[in-house]
């Protein structure tokens, strides 16, 4: 599969990074097809060499694209919505990129840097804790995120998605959210915006091309 520059876009990937999930979203979002290389974080793919040579962080995703390497998910996206403006995965006005980075943040940086799977690992061997501590670590840490995110959209104008009518780079990064929110069983109930979101997100295709059980290994 080709990008529109003809040169191959190779997306090192885990079906379960959220971060990597972030940036599915955003090359279907922007039609952009892909190689789809699996690092096996369960497997500690990403701590060999090989793959610190592409990545020195040793995280996914990273990305191959337009013949340049690409890492951080966040970054990935906003150099996509640069390229691809047409796109709509950052509106054009100054204003309101800057409410969809604080959406997106509010995710990326506070929720998800405390319950990926890094962090998880630690936790776990350190102190010994059981799953039942780490559910509930999660529970706090996604749940009082989500709900943070559900007040910050109370501030602004009712809408199909986390800005505006057609999804953003907010939405890019609420969705794999919401999908470990499912995983733990985090209460949402209270999220009606986020909720009526997840919905128009569900129904778009892009968003159901990226989702992680079309790249779940094989069972």
């Amino acid at each position: 599969m080709r990008s529109a520059n003809m040169s191959e876009t190779v997306l090192y990937n885990y079906w379960r990074s959220s971060a990597a999930y972030r940036v599915r979203i955003a090359l279907a979002l922007c039609g952009i097809d892909y190689r789809d290389v699996d690092v096996n974080l369960l497997e500690g793919a990403h701590k060999g060499e090989s793959y610190k040579m592409l990545n020195p962080q040793g995280l996914v995703p990273t990305i191959e694209l337009d013949g340049m390497l690409f890492t951080q998910s966040v970054a990935i996206i906003e150099y996509l919505a640069e390229v691809h403006p047409d796109k709509g995965l950052m509106p054009a006005d100054a204003l309101d990129r800057q409410r969809v980075r604080a959406l997106s943040h509010a995710i990326a940086m506070d929720i998800h840097p405390v319950c990926n799977l890094g962090v998880t690992q630690h936790i776990t061997k350190t102190f010994g804790v059981d799953k039942d501590v780490v559910r509930d670590w999660f529970h706090h840490f996604i749940g009082q995120g989500l709900h943070a995110y559900e007040g910050m959209l109370q501030q602004q104008s009712d809408s199909k998605f986390s800005f505006g009518d057609t999804p953003t780079m907010a939405d890019c990064c609420l969705m794999p959210q919401l999908y470990n929110a499912r995983r733990w069983e985090v209460d949402l109930s209270a999220c009606e915006r986020i909720l009526a979101i997840e919905e128009n997100c569900n129904a778009h295709p892009a968003f159901q091309a990226a989702h992680p059980d079309k790249f779940a290994p094989e069972r």
